[in-house]
């Protein structure tokens, strides 16, 4: 029983740094263009370089 009290708050903790993980990534712009990432994928590798500038 006693390992109850000790895994509860663990599993609470995780739980909410998941969360704050989750929430950071949305403000930070990760889920803002994923069609873009899918789309580039597609692409020819010297296609890529030109349009980086290299």
């Amino acid at each position: 029983m006693s390992i109850l009290l000790m895994l509860a708050p663990a599993a609470v903790m995780l739980g909410a740094l998941g969360l704050a993980a989750f929430v950071w990534a949305l403000k930070s712009g990760q889920y803002e263009d994923p069609e873009g990432a899918a789309a580039r994928i597609l692409l020819d590798d010297h296609q890529s370089e030109i349009e980086r500038g290299g």
